[in-house]
């Protein structure tokens, strides 16, 4: 990162925040809406290992649930000491308030922003032996089948409303094309699924299938994102074909609203070092992820642009649970 960067986020000369590191202080816990071993999993446990110089150890919890709304909600009525955060997600604070009909906490109101922590683009991956028996090489090729064969292709998500099966519905309806959609419980069951030939193809965000993309188990035929990838050269963005097509998967930290605003820049310094060091961009590398800082007030307004565009998209798809 350029030095005119750090001097932006106030971090030129950082010292290790002493009150939280204090030996006897408390530990900071840092809860995780989805279960252990998904890509938003692993990038807070990387980022809960790089933070220690700043904020002393930091314990992270797996409350996963309703679509990410337990631990959501188990992070919005936390006591707003500092000492409870957690991971805001594309789900919990832009999909869920309009898929819900009764929501435990608001995603407007209850949480006090932090930082961003990344934003990666989903991907169309079908399992590659599946791909090659069906002769399907390249975008062009998914949609002539697709559109040849309606409700023959049968698509995975982590379950009714979550990002992938949105994706999947806007994509039918831009792509003019109609596929079966299999949810499942949560978007690691639904990568097995696919590469068990269960199901035909998944829009997945990127970071949770890297592995299996080079290793050449999945076939990547599109990213939701307006750009291609770097990671994926020759496979094109949906909005290249589907004017204003994009659907990326992001996450960042939130603490309970209410806590006190110079705690929440003392954690937005150290929460922003700990995602510039060299092995937190290493770790992110190997997920295809870059780290993506942002301000506390940027996130804010991030998070309420994206649930203004998630409104129509989760209207219009008519689920409600």
């Amino acid at each position: 990162m350029q030095r005119r960067t750090l001097l932006h986020y106030g971090l030129a000369g950082i010292a290790p925040l002493g009150s939280a590191a204090q030996a006897g202080a408390l530990p900071l816990r840092l809860i995780v809406p989805y279960a252990v071993g998904g890509p938003v999993d692993q990038t807070a446990r990387i980022l809960a290992a790089q933070v220690q110089p700043w904020l002393g150890p930091v314990q992270v919890e797996n409350r996963a649930g309703a679509g990410g709304n337990w631990g959501a909600n188990a992070v919005a009525k936390a006591v707003p000491d500092g000492l409870t955060l957690g991971i805001a997600a594309t789900a919990t604070h832009a999909i869920n308030p309009w898929l819900y009909r009764h929501m435990p906490y608001d995603a407007a109101q209850d949480f006090a922003a932090i930082t961003q922590i990344l934003r990666v683009p989903n991907v169309l991956v079908m399992h590659a032996a599946r791909a090659r028996q069906l002769r399907i090489e390249h975008l062009d090729d998914f949609l002539a089948y697709a559109r040849s064969h309606p409700d023959k292709l049968r698509y995975g998500s982590g379950g009714n409303g979550s990002a992938g099966h949105l994706a999947g519905v806007v994509f039918q309806q831009q792509a003019g094309l109609s596929a079966l959609h299999v949810p499942y419980r949560g978007a690691l069951p639904a990568q097995l699924a696919l590469l068990a030939d269960e199901v035909d193809f998944n829009i997945d965000n990127l970071a949770a299938a890297a592995s299996n993309i080079r290793a050449g188990q999945l076939r990547a035929l599109a990213v939701t994102s307006t750009q291609a990838s770097p990671h994926l050269p020759g496979v094109p963005p949906l909005a290249q074909r589907f004017k204003g097509f994009t659907m990326d998967s992001w996450w960042g930290l939130v603490a309970p609203a209410g806590t006190p605003p110079a705690r929440i820049a003392q954690l937005h310094r150290a929460f922003v070092q700990a995602l510039q060091t060299p092995a937190t961009r290493a770790q992110f590398a190997a997920l295809w992820a870059e780290p993506q800082p942002s301000t506390p007030a940027q996130f804010e307004a991030f998070m309420a642009q994206e649930r203004a565009r998630y409104q129509p998209v989760v209207q219009a798809s008519g689920i409600q649970l």
